[in-house]
């Protein structure tokens, strides 16, 4: 089969496509012929050696994936061969197949295509967890969302407006703003002309915002805190501003706030079939039309590096999907 290979930690050019033995199938596993892949920030850490989850070399990055399943092993109950699914794999999801344990292997409903729930697992799967287990959002409170024009971001806004919240879009560029707007944000904040805090606490009238999604850290955490509500929950998804923030404790003591962290591979190996009913809510709404995941471009598996350059770049809106022949 063909995979795209890091063989060495380093930038996206260093990937290299090649033809290499088929995974060998476990028990408890199932064989999937991937269709689509998505591109998430992480991978980008990933090839670089900088993430929490480093891979014995050679991989291929990709955490997510749909397709067809081709072979299961003989422990195997939920899914059958011939199966529409997708699955969340952490890596090795930019090849021709991947080897899951079935556990982590959903159907897809047949109005949601491969390139669709390609982009389901990872940024919603995080993105719906964050917000009702970890935050306990409900309706009516102030969301802010930042990076809001990111997939993870996107997702925030979305989700956080079909669960009811009253959402702050936050992110640099007009055209990302646009398309939090058009996402269900009922205000926007463009961080590069104005203070962070300073426009929550006008739109709010002073409250602060009660729940805070934040994968970026750094400066947009320290700004968070001094505009979070008595009460109100700070969401640690991510740092993709590149400082990991120290908390002061004071500002934690004097609103009775809580940090909160999210992490999506905790989730799986704690509580996975939790994990898998989020997702079949995620697959059901995006049936349904509720969810309208935002892809701005598609690569083939021989282009990923150049998807995967863009993203790091932070040139992307949305999300971006591998395609594999």
């Amino acid at each position: 089969m063909k995979a795209l290979l890091c063989k060495q930690f380093g930038l996206p050019e260093s990937l290299v496509l090649e033809e290499i033995d088929s995974p060998v199938l476990g028990a408890r596993e199932v064989r999937i012929a991937v269709r689509a892949a998505g591109l998430n920030f992480a991978d980008t850490l990933m090839i670089a050696g900088l993430y929490q989850l480093k891979p014995p070399l050679p991989f291929s990055p990709g955490m997510e994936i749909a397709g067809v399943v081709v072979e299961v092993g003989p422990g195997v109950t939920r899914v059958r061969k011939g199966d529409r699914v997708m699955a969340t794999c952490f890596f090795g999801g930019f090849a021709e197949e991947r080897c899951v344990s079935e556990d982590t292997v959903l159907p897809i409903l047949d109005e949601v295509s491969f390139v669709t729930a390609a982009a389901l697992p990872i940024t919603y799967g995080t993105t719906y967890h964050a917000l009702t287990d970890r935050a306990d959002l409900k309706p009516g409170e102030w969301l802010l969302a930042h990076a809001a024009g990111s997939g993870v971001g996107l997702n925030a806004v979305e989700l956080g407006k079909l669960l009811g919240a009253r959402v702050i879009a936050c992110s640099s560029s007009v055209e990302k703003l646009a398309l939090a707007k058009s996402y269900g944000a009922e205000e926007t904040i463009d961080y590069s002309r104005e203070k962070i805090r300073d426009r929550v606490l006008t739109i709010t009238e002073g409250r602060g915002a009660d729940v805070i999604f934040d994968p970026v850290g750094g400066d947009v955490f320290d700004e968070s805190l001094r505009c979070i509500a008595w009460e109100g929950r700070l969401l640690v998804v991510g740092f993709a501003g590149g400082r990991i923030q120290m908390v002061p404790g004071n500002q934690v003591l004097l609103k009775e706030c809580q940090i909160v962290g999210v992490n999506t591979g905790q989730y799986l190996k704690h509580k996975i079939e939790e994990y898998r009913d989020r997702l079949s809510d995620i697959v059901r709404w995006t049936a349904a039309g509720k969810l309208r995941p935002h892809i701005s471009a598609t690569y083939r598996l021989d282009e990923a590096p150049l998807a995967i350059a863009a993203i790091g770049a932070r040139s992307v809106v949305g999300k971006i999907v591998i395609t594999v022949p």
